[in-house]
């Protein structure tokens, strides 16, 4: 939607800049710093126009240019931090699996020794 308003913007501010130009057709004197010329007014003002529009699209250009470079590089670090966050989680797991495997057989040979310790000596049924 910006980017029509901006194409009728333009189109209107064409529009205004040939009419202003084909109004004012009569000779005008330019000093060009070394020269004087006479030049036809509509023809400085269609060329003012153009040299203005091929500045604002040179700098359009430009700043695209940089945001797609930037956008570029961000994308690339978004994938490095992805990546460094992945590896550290799975680092993480592994260690966590690391230390409760290495505190089972603690747990199971203290668990063994506590059952063995419990368990009834002698015949329990009641018979002898």
């Amino acid at each position: 939607m910006k980017m029509q308003w901006a194409l009728i913007a333009g189109l209107v501010f064409a529009l205004l800049t040939g009419i202003f130009a084909v109004i004012n057709v009569d000779s005008v004197q330019v000093n060009l710093l070394f020269n004087t010329v006479r030049v036809p007014l509509i023809l400085l003002i269609l060329g003012c126009t153009l040299i203005g529009g091929i500045i604002v699209g040179s700098y359009g250009i430009y700043r695209q240019y940089r945001l797609q470079r930037e956008n570029k590089r961000l994308h690339l670090r978004v994938a490095e931090l992805e990546a460094s966050a992945a590896s550290a989680t799975t680092s993480v797991s592994y260690d966590n699996m690391d230390s409760t495997r290495s505190a089972e057989p603690e747990h199971d040979h203290q668990l063994h020794n506590d059952s063995i310790q419990t368990q009834p000596k002698g015949n329990n049924t009641g018979t002898l």
